[in-house]
């Protein structure tokens, strides 16, 4: 009789367990610049994750169970990004979303590869982390090569040049954008002028870059890298007289940019996806984040629809624990899985990089229907005529 008691109790407590929702959490990470310099960027996409949690667990979460977010700083540094990664295997995190930066996603990501978690990056654009073969990693973005293409098809069919300068910041993106850019120019038009200088970290050798870029002259300056030292190199390129087009990556577009280099920023022009408030899939995600948070950052909507392609997987997986042989089912899903996302229709391919990755052209000048700054001049659907 004791005996049967026991048992009686046990199954009373796990039918009241299951009652209450008591089981577990499914935690998924976040990690990026959460600090630092770009913390601005690791801010929006902690917000867009967290949105999208909030949504799920609204309604009625994951698998029976809420949805809770782990931040972890990266500090836009690859030691401190291998530390992170580590430290979201060991709270068994079912996901990732992150890095940011693709100097700290590469080393991070053979962390998760081994741990079988799935990670999808937002914005981390480097070739090389796809080429890996790491059947977990998937990215929301597109790649370098492909929008140094764009870049360099722009630059040869609607500025004309005689003299290029092509610059970059030695970090893993800025030389990948920087190459693909040269590379692509040098094959459609061999007989161009081109001069590649780097600058380092931070601009320190700012002074003497300009005065190299001004001796040669250009008539377009490309430059690979991230808005802090982009705005910097605008703003004194002007000072020092230079009137050369200047043009750049996705890692560049942002207020941030605009705030760093003034009114120089203006005329400047950038890659990146289309204008979201073109696409009606977008319109509901901008005024809840917008409700919300405020200004919507330039990758919320990627982090935003990582998240929800996620946490889709594992509904469809439906793995018992945070373990990699159930783990390698989410990704699994996840190559088969057509994401219906505020970014419209998003597929992947076997390396994990998006099936039709998108990238046009942007001109900076105050007013731009995207930021209030950014202006999409290429790629845009057709206009009514009236």
């Amino acid at each position: 009789m004791v005996l049967l008691g026991l048992i009686l109790l046990g199954i009373h407590q796990e039918i009241g367990e299951a009652r209450t929702g008591t089981a577990p959490d499914i935690t998924i990470g976040i990690v990026g610049p959460m600090s630092g310099d770009m913390a601005e960027l690791g801010r929006y996409v902690r917000e867009a994750v967290g949105l999208q949690a909030e949504e799920w667990n609204d309604k009625g979460g994951l698998l029976g169970r809420r949805i809770r977010v782990l931040v972890e700083d990266d500090h836009h540094d690859p030691k401190e990004a291998v530390a992170a990664a580590k430290r979201l295997v060991r709270a068994r995190v079912w996901g990732v979303i992150g890095h940011l930066t693709s100097a700290a996603s590469l080393p991070a990501s053979g962390v998760y590869h081994a741990a079988g978690i799935p990670q999808i990056t937002p914005s981390s654009t480097d070739p090389r982390l796809t080429e890996q073969g790491f059947r977990n990693l998937f990215r929301t973005c597109g790649r370098d090569d492909q929008q140094g293409e764009v870049a360099a098809r722009f630059v040869l069919d609607a500025l004309h040049p005689r003299r290029v300068v092509v610059l970059h910041d030695q970090t893993p993106y800025g030389k990948a954008l920087a190459n693909t850019f040269s590379r692509q120019i040098m094959r459609r038009d061999g007989r161009l002028l081109t001069t590649t200088f780097t600058l380092s970290p931070g601009g320190k050798n700012m002074a003497l870059v300009l005065e190299a870029i001004k001796a040669k002259q250009p008539d377009v300056i490309y430059f690979g890298g991230i808005y802090r030292e982009a705005g910097l190199l605008v703003k004194q390129l002007r000072e020092y007289g230079v009137k050369a087009t200047f043009v750049s990556g996705d890692g560049v577009i942002g207020t941030e940019f605009v705030s760093l280099a003034g009114e120089a920023a203006t005329g400047t022009y950038l890659t990146f996806a289309p204008n979201p408030l073109q696409s009606p899939s977008a319109e509901t995600v901008m005024k809840k984040f917008q409700n919300r948070y405020g200004a919507i950052g330039p990758y919320s909507l990627y982090a935003y629809d990582a998240a929800g392609a996620l946490f889709t997987a594992i509904a469809r997986a439906k793995p018992k624990a945070a373990a990699r042989p159930e783990l390698l089912r989410v990704s699994q899903v996840l190559h088969r899985t057509t994401y219906m996302g505020a970014l419209g229709m998003l597929r992947w391919n076997r390396k994990g990089d998006l099936v039709n990755p998108p990238y046009v052209i942007y001109e900076t000048r105050k007013g731009g229907s995207f930021q209030g700054w950014f202006e999409q001049v290429t790629g845009r659907p057709p206009q009514p005529r009236g």
